[in-house]
C-alpha cells in the first residue's frame, strides 16, 4: 500500500500540531508496512527530497510573489500538484508505448490530505488520476472563531466544506469534531470516522539526567520551596492563557507558593500587561519559545500542566503532559473531556472560569498523593489508548475499507475490452494563479477553482448523531477545595451516571 500525504507542514517546519501528527504517524504506519510519501512545504535547511527513517520526503517551494495568505496556499498548492504529479506517474508506472497505466487493484494508492490548506492539490489529483482520497480535518474555521463572521471566514469554511465533499472518508480526532464537522459542513455522520491523536512516552524519558542536574535547571524558573504550574502553546484567546493567568491570584491566595511557566512564541504583550495589572507579575514567567530539549526538562520539574482551552479538538498538550507524568488540569472545551478523564486521569474545570480553574490547580496542589494516581492512571491512558500502534492499526483499516469500496465502484477500474491507458491530459487547472481578493464584508469573487464533479459512490444513509453517553459528557467541575474563597463559585451541575 503506498500513502501520499498533502500537508502544508513537516518536521523540521513546524505551525501547529499538524506536523507533529503526521510526523508520527507515517512512522507508525511504516512500521506496519505501510509505504509513505509526504509532499509538503520547503524549510531552510532541510533537504528538498530525502528518505528518513522509511519515510519519503517532498520539500516544495511556492513560485511567486504571494499577495496574502490564502494567495501563499495556493502557490504553494501549486507546487505540491507539480510534484505529486511526478510522484504518482512514476507510482502507477507505463506500459510499452509510453501510456500511463491505470491504477492497480492489488497494488493501493491512496491520497491523504491534511485540512483545507491541502485541499487544492488533492482535489485535483485525485480526478486526474482517479485515486481515492482520504482526509482529516484537524480544526474549523467555524469552531475556531466561534461561527463565521466575515468573508475570509466563509471561504476558508466554504474550501473545508469542498474538500469533505471530496473525500472518500474524512477522520476526525474526538467524537466532538464529528459533531463539530456534520454542524459547520454538513458532513454525513457515517462518512466520518473518529481516530484519536497519540504521543509517544519515550521521548520524555531522559535517562542520562541525575536529580542534582534537575535541580540546578529547575531554579532557572523557580525557588525549590516553589510550586510550578504550566502551559505550552500558542498565546491566542482560544488556548485560554488569559484564563490561567486570572486564576492565578486565587490560587496564591491559598496556596503561596505557586509560579506560573508559560513557554511559547507570538505576540504576549497582553498577557503581560494583564499579569502586572493583577499585581502577579513576579509571579509570572514568560519563557517565550523554547526548544524540544528543554522543553523535555521542563516536564521533568513541574508540578502540574493546565490547558484551560476555550476551543480545543483533541489537546494534544495535555496528552503530553499525561505522557510525562505530570497532572493535568484542563477545561471542559472541545474534545479535552475524551482524553483527560475528570476524576481518573486529571481534572476538568469549567471553560473561561477562572474560579473553577483556580480550584482545579488548588485541588492538585494541595493533594499530591491523588494527583500522583491521577497522573500514574494517566500515564497507562497514554500506553493503552493514545499510542501510535493502536492509532495506526485504525487508520490502515479505513484505507483498506476506501480501497475496497474503490476498486468495488467501477469508477477507475476499465470495463472489459476498454482502453487500459490513463488519459493523462489535466482534468482541470488545479489551484488559482492570482491572489484572493477579501475585502472586509465582500464575499471574494472568483476565489475557488471550478473542480469535476465527485465521482458517484455508495450512497451513505445520513443520520442523526447518537446521544452521547454519560462517559463521553464533559466531566463537572471540581468543587472548591477552600470554604473561604476570594471570588463566587460556580455551582456544580448535577451528576451524570
Amino acid at each position: 500500500m503506498r500513502i501520499v500525504m498533502l500537508s502544508w507542514e513537516y518536521p523540521p517546519r513546524i505551525v501547529g500540531g499538524i506536523a507533529r501528527h503526521i510526523y508520527d504517524l507515517s512512522h507508525a504506519l511504516h512500521d506496519q508496512g505501510v509505504e509513505v510519501h509526504v509532499i509538503t512545504c520547503e524549510h531552510p535547511g532541510a533537504a528538498p527530497e530525502e528518505v528518513e527513517d522509511g519515510i519519503h520526503l517532498y520539500r516544495v517551494s511556492p513560485v511567486g510573489q504571494a499577495n496574502d495568505f490564502v494567495h501563499w496556499v495556493h502557490l504553494l498548492n501549486n507546487a505540491m500538484y507539480t510534484r505529486a504529479e511526478r510522484l504518482i506517474e512514476d507510482l502507477l508506472g507505463h506500459d510499452s508505448s509510453g501510456s500511463l497505466l491505470p491504477p492497480d487493484p492489488e497494488n493501493p494508492i491512496i491520497l491523504h490530505a491534511h485540512d483545507w490548506l491541502a485541499h487544492f492539490s488533492a482535489a485535483p489529483l485525485k480526478h486526474k488520476y482517479k485515486l481515492p482520497l482520504v482526509a482529516t480535518i484537524h480544526a474549523t474555521e467555524y469552531g475556531r472563531n466561534n461561527g463565521i463572521h466575515n468573508s475570509i471566514q466563509q471561504y476558508i469554511n466554504h474550501i473545508e466544506w469542498n474538500l469533505q465533499n471530496e473525500a472518500w472518508r474524512l477522520i476526525v480526532c474526538t467524537d466532538f469534531m464529528r459533531r463539530e464537522c456534520e454542524k459547520a459542513l454538513g458532513t454525513a455522520w457515517d462518512k466520518m470516522d473518529v481516530i484519536y491523536n497519540g504521543v509517544e512516552p519515550t521521548k520524555f524519558e531522559l535517562p542520562g539526567l541525575g536529580d542534582e542536574e534537575l535541580a540546578q535547571f529547575r531554579s532557572k524558573y523557580a525557588l525549590p520551596h516553589e510550586k510550578l504550574i504550566f502551559f505550552v502553546g500558542r498565546m491566542v484567546r482560544e488556548k485560554g492563557v488569559q484564563v490561567l493567568i486570572e486564576a492565578l491570584p486565587k490560587v496564591r491566595s491559598f496556596y503561596r507558593d505557586a509560579k506560573l511557566i508559560v513557554v511559547g512564541g507570538g505576540h504576549r504583550e497582553h498577557l503581560v500587561q494583564q499579569a502586572r495589572a493583577l499585581g502577579i507579575e513576579r509571579y509570572v514567567y514568560f519563557t517565550g519559545f523554547v526548544p524540544d530539549e528543554d522543553l523535555m526538562k521542563i516536564y521533568k520539574v513541574i508540578d502540574v500542566a493546565s490547558f484551560p482551552s476555550l476551543y480545543e479538538p483533541f489537546g494534544i498538550v495535555a496528552l503530553e503532559a499525561m505522557a510525562a507524568h505530570v497532572p493535568v488540569v484542563v477545561s471542559d472545551a472541545g474534545g479535552l473531556p475524551e482524553v483527560v478523564r475528570h476524576g481518573t486521569t486529571g481534572v476538568t474545570t469549567y471553560a473561561g472560569n477562572a474560579n473553577s480553574l483556580a480550584d482545579g490547580l488548588l485541588s492538585v496542589l494541595i493533594n499530591p498523593l491523588t494527583a500522583k494516581s491521577m497522573a500514574d492512571a494517566a500515564y497507562e491512558s497514554v500506553l493503552t489508548t493514545f499510542n501510535w500502534a493502536n492509532i495506526a492499526s485504525q487508520t490502515r483499516s479505513v484505507y483498506d475499507r476506501v480501497w475496497s469500496e474503490y476498486t468495488e465502484s467501477g469508477w477507475a477500474f476499465p470495463a472489459p475490452g476498454a482502453v487500459a491507458a490513463i488519459d493523462t491530459a489535466p482534468a482541470a487547472t488545479p489551484v488559482a494563479s492570482a491572489a484572493v481578493e477579501v475585502a472586509p464584508d465582500v464575499a471574494p469573487v472568483a476565489a475557488v477553482p471550478v473542480e469535476p464533479e465527485a465521482p458517484a459512490k455508495p450512497k451513505r444513509t445520513r443520520k442523526a448523531a447518537p446521544k452521547a453517553d454519560a462517559a463521553s459528557e464533559p466531566a463537572p467541575a471540581v468543587e472548591p477545595v477552600v470554604e473561604a474563597a476570594t471570588t463566587k463559585r460556580v455551582r456544580k451541575p448535577k451528576k451524570t451516571e
